[in-house]
């Protein structure tokens, strides 16, 4: 339900109407106006309500809990740490616990590089011709790891360490190297950590049309637009993060960013993304359902998008970002029905028409629906939506335009027959 900007009328004839924001409601009796209306409107306030008070009663817990109880941090792990009381092992023999905790507590050392460093770090030094890396101690004592080679890298490494060294002898700055070791027991791991300029974007023009993406939280929809703006292709690449760990949603999502962009690959075009807004105030209801909202809540939007500019980066796939404001509406209401598409593909169509600069403009049969006073295209948008409350699955099924009365229900009570005759004629076209 609109905000209500008037009251109730209720007329001689027993029709009682209402003016809210954009559209007025009607109903033929009282029973239809308590039915419909005040129920509906009576329930989703006490939800609310209800919803509020669960909100501040977990806020006042959790504001007491930070009074009594301040969070710490155990570098080693927590659990480890809580074993020394309840593990019969280390009880027993608390040394050996000790020993543990402290590897645990040592286990990895980062050291950050300077720019003014021989080698770009003053604790490690690289020597790529021999593969030896040398480490100073605090001590002053110099450990050297033999052959150690990079099976991915090696050649940026040996780069960014000559680089350094002749900046060095030119007494010039060039560019800092960290470093970074693992003790595992058996074995160490080395990283070498260095700035990698990014790959010259191989699909960059949109002279050959662009892959526009909306991305979902159980599906990545794509469309393949014609440089002339046309819908040539689309589909989408499914995936299911539910009652999945946080490590396991990042392999899900890095899997379907390759794909992705192998798509983009294989035909040569850029992609096109909205922009990035995780704002959960902003997107509001987007999937109409609690069990899609749930998903969405734990939906890693922000890793997905990540992981899609990360390997388009790599492969070379120029990523153009656009504001996705109304491209769901739009998209729903003008190529849905048309090209027989999910709301999601068709929204996918909308960004990407909109990454090459065209606009979607409302068809001349429902202009006259639009106030002359509202002047920009997306809202007129928005402004069709809440007038013509139509219903997604509507859009799936046959129109027979010659029928008006023909699926007539979908649509929001308050039209008349003409208004839905007409809209069924804008999707139907």
């Amino acid at each position: 339900m609109g905000k209500t900007t008037g009251t109730f009328v209720l007329q001689k004839s027993g029709i009682i109407s209402l003016e809210v924001k954009n559209r007025s409601l009607i109903w033929m009796n009282s029973y239809l106006f308590e039915h419909r209306y005040l129920d509906v409107k009576m329930k989703r306030t006490k939800a609310k309500i209800g919803r509020l008070k669960h909100r501040l009663d977990r806020l006042e817990q959790k504001k007491m809990k930070l009074k009594e109880h301040i969070p710490s941090a155990v570098f080693g792990g927590k659990k480890l740490f809580k074993q020394q009381f309840t593990k019969e092992e280390f009880i027993k023999d608390h040394e050996a616990w000790r020993k543990l905790f402290l590897a645990a507590r040592n286990k990895e050392m980062i050291i950050s590089g300077r720019k003014d460093a021989g080698s770009g770090n003053f604790v490690f030094h690289y020597n790529p011709a021999t593969n030896e890396l040398h480490m100073t101690s605090i001590g002053g004592r110099v450990v050297i790891f033999p052959e150690v080679v990079f099976p991915y890298g090696q050649e940026i490494v040996n780069k960014a360490v000559t680089d350094q060294i002749q900046c060095k002898n030119k007494k010039t700055y060039g560019k800092p190297i960290s470093w970074s070791i693992e003790d595992h027991g058996e074995y160490y791991i080395i990283k070498c950590l260095v700035d990698v300029e990014s790959n010259p974007s191989i699909n960059f023009s949109t002279s050959d049309g662009v892959i526009g993406v909306d991305c979902n939280y159980n599906h990545i929809a794509w469309t393949d637009v014609s440089k002339d703006g046309n819908f040539l292709e689309s589909g989408k690449l499914s995936f299911s993060i539910e009652g999945k760990t946080s490590g396991q949603i990042t392999k899900i999502l890095e899997a379907e960013a390759i794909a992705l962009v192998d798509i983009a690959v294989r035909k040569k075009k850029p992609i096109v993304l909205e922009k990035l807004d995780t704002t959960l105030s902003k997107v509001g209801n987007k999937y109409g359902n609690k069990k899609a909202n749930r998903m969405k809540s734990m939906f890693a939007y922000r890793k997905m998008i990540q992981a899609i500019k990360s390997r388009a980066d790599k492969m070379g796939v120029a990523v153009i970002e656009v504001n996705p404001a109304y491209t769901s509406i739009s998209g729903k209401l003008k190529y849905m029905r048309k090209f027989g598409i999910s709301i999601h593909q068709a929204a996918a169509f909308t960004i990407g028409r909109r990454g090459l600069g065209y606009k979607e403009k409302a068809p001349k049969v429902l202009k006259k629906y639009v106030p002359k006073e509202v002047s920009h295209h997306w809202k007129h948008w928005s402004i069709l939506d809440k007038k013509f409350s139509v219903r997604t699955h509507t859009l799936y099924h046959l129109f027979n335009v010659n029928q008006p009365h023909q699926g007539i229900d979908v649509f929001h009570p308050s039209l008349l027959e003409e208004e839905k005759h007409q809209l069924i004629k804008a999707l139907a076209s």
